[in-house]
């Protein structure tokens, strides 16, 4: 690009210089013959007037007389009548300017100059001529590599920008030339390297988020696989594939609410379901870990609350905050449920230590954790609350107190179950 932006302002200094530098050589050519037939002129005007002021003061006319009157480049001849020609320089040769004059005593005047003067005098010009134009061409070398590093550059910089957006790097570089329309290419190159960079920060989040909430749900299916191929009961085999089935279609609704929120956080499917369902299910799937560990699981509070949301996200809500109380809690954990104007809260709590007071709100942030772990559960569930139109909140953080948050339906309570049990 640079050698043709340089060419093509070569070729219009060239066109230019060519028409106005031809057409300047024969003014000047024109101009300087002119000059010189009108000097001659004037010369041999001059001479005769000398020559009648002689004739009339004297009667008399000397070579020694005129020869200072003529320059030594001319030739000049007096022929007076009745007189020898009296010659002043040289006659030139070959072709010549001649100009010839009468005077008033009968004289006749004539002054020659040898057209090599004016040769001379014309290729001087013509040099001058070429040495503006040899500068003029300079110039505009000069000035069109400097506008071609001006266009050149910038595009090769947005080529590298493209090519580095190519690559993976979405970086916005926020560099611009003075040029609009390389400015405009320049912002929307940025503009994309944001939206690139957004999208495979969504997509590093969606797959931190699908590993992150598909690893527990996916141990606890193999394990129900492996004791179904350890058995030889029916009966059981039955009880855990359909348990295991189960798990599979909640599994099924985790990621589809997982691709549900990266795509768009505010598009929900939330539907009305039975809380004591979700509740009495992640302590069936809890329960034999909580077991392994020592430790007791147990719910109570008020039943038969029907919420607004999604199920397998309400599900992975509590998974996510039972898991949490297992990894970093300590003692029995604890799932109760109560009513708080028109939502229905599902606290869980431990009997660990509690909340480090240096994370305080923040424990909802990704990467932080009190461990050695992901700091992806919290964050996560967070986000799957609120897609439902719901919340969670840390209510205390010693011991540690967590409520879910999520809309009701007003439902009639059956007699003799209005208060809190333990199940």
């Amino acid at each position: 690009m640079r050698r043709r932006l340089i060419q093509s302002t070569l070729a219009v200094v060239l066109v230019v210089i060519a028409v106005f530098g031809l057409s300047l050589v024969i003014v000047e050519t024109r101009t300087i013959s002119s000059t010189a037939q009108e000097r001659v002129d004037s010369e041999a005007i001059r001479l005769a007037s000398i020559v009648d002021s002689r004739l009339m003061a004297t009667g008399a006319v000397t070579a020694d007389v005129l020869r200072e009157q003529v320059p030594a480049e001319r030739y000049a001849q007096v022929r007076i009548p009745g007189e020898k020609p009296i010659e002043i320089g040289s006659k030139p040769t070959g072709d010549t300017i001649s100009a010839t004059r009468k005077g008033e005593q009968g004289e006749t005047v004539v002054v020659q100059e040898p057209r090599s003067v004016v040769t001379r005098e014309v290729w001087r010009t013509l040099l001058i001529i070429a040495a503006v134009a040899l500068l003029a061409v300079i110039a505009a070398v000069l000035l069109a590599v400097r506008q071609a590093n001006r266009l050149a550059s910038p595009l090769t910089d947005l080529a590298e920008t493209a090519e580095r957006l190519g690559s993976g790097d979405p970086r916005p570089r926020h560099k611009r030339y003075g040029v609009p329309e390389l400015d405009r290419v320049a912002d929307v190159l940025d503009s994309s390297a944001e939206r690139i960079a957004r999208m495979l920060t969504a997509e590093r989040r969606l797959a931190a988020d699908a590993s992150h909430q598909l690893r527990t749900p996916l141990t606890a299916l193999s394990m129900r696989l492996e004791e179904i191929t350890l058995t030889d009961d029916p009966d059981t085999v039955k009880e855990e594939a359909t348990i295991a089935i189960a798990q599979v279609e909640r599994l099924t609704d985790v990621v589809e609410r997982l691709l549900t929120n990266s795509r768009d956080p505010r598009t929900g499917s939330a539907v009305t379901f039975d809380l004591d369902e979700v509740i009495q299910q992640q302590l069936a799937e809890w329960r034999p870990a909580y077991r392994s560990a020592g430790r007791a699981i147990v719910s109570s509070g008020k039943r038969h609350l029907h919420a607004v949301g999604t199920p397998g996200a309400v599900a992975q809500v509590l998974a996510a905050l039972i898991e949490n109380s297992l990894m970093h809690g300590g003692g029995t954990v604890a799932l109760r449920t109560r009513v708080t104007g028109n939502q229905a809260v599902v606290e869980v709590t431990d009997e660990g230590p509690g909340v480090p007071a240096d994370l305080g709100a923040r424990i909802f942030e990704r990467a932080i954790s009190g461990r050695n772990s992901t700091g992806i559960g919290l964050a996560v569930a967070r986000d799957l609350a609120e897609a439902d139109g719901g919340r969670l909140e840390m209510l205390q953080a010693a011991p540690p107190v967590f409520g879910l948050f999520l809309s009701r339906t007003a439902t009639k309570t059956p007699a003799g179950e209005s208060e809190p049990t333990v199940r």
